[in-house]
């Protein structure tokens, strides 16, 4: 009995490491990639200048007494970025979190309803989000950074173009599902 769940053990780590490390862009078109890639590069870039930005300033403080003043306030501005390059890579390759569970105990006649419903309440929230964040980004956004001396809009408007990004590649998604005929509220062709 303990060697099967060994084994299962076993089989369990190679499909997670394989599928983590996998491409999560494999089999996507040419523009999809870039897109993504460019994404990633934005992010990775940030999550790079954050991990440096606070090395720097934590040796600088520990090892030589001194410390950088505008190094807390980089890091602050920075991480909407690396919130919203993540949110809408989780939402182009699918792994925003949701509740299939549930999805699946719902009668298989009303999943696709359920599933546009889904789609267009992400969607509406996201834009909503978008809009708000929007009106910040121009009531406050010229306010300049005491440190730093950037105007906080380029960090508010991360929201913006993140909240956007989103809602545009969930409408994508259900595009081509819709498209596909894999969400159709006729009866049979729900097979989501």
């Amino acid at each position: 009995m303990c060697g099967k769940l060994d084994e299962l053990a076993k089989k369990i780590t190679e499909a997670s490491k394989s599928m983590e490390l996998a491409n999560p862009d494999a089999g996507l078109s040419l523009i999809n990639r870039v897109v993504n890639s460019i994404v990633e590069i934005v992010g990775v870039t940030v999550l790079s200048s954050i991990v440096v930005v606070v090395f720097v300033n934590a040796v600088g403080r520990y090892a030589l007494n001194f410390s950088f003043p505008w190094a807390e306030e980089f890091v602050q501005m920075s991480m909407p970025w690396l919130a919203m390059t993540g949110v809408f890579l989780s939402v182009r390759r699918g792994a925003m979190i949701r509740i299939d569970y549930f999805f699946e105990k719902i009668p298989q006649r009303f999943q696709a309803a359920v599933a546009i419903f889904g789609y267009m309440m992400n969607i509406a929230i996201l834009l909503g989000l978008a809009y708000v964040s929007l009106d910040f980004v121009m009531l406050f956004g010229g306010d300049v950074a005491l440190y730093v001396e950037v105007p906080t809009g380029w960090s508010t408007s991360a929201l913006v173009c993140g909240a956007a990004g989103a809602a545009m590649a969930y409408f994508a998604e259900f595009f081509v599902l819709w498209r596909n005929k894999q969400l159709s509220l006729k009866r049979g062709d729900a097979e989501t």
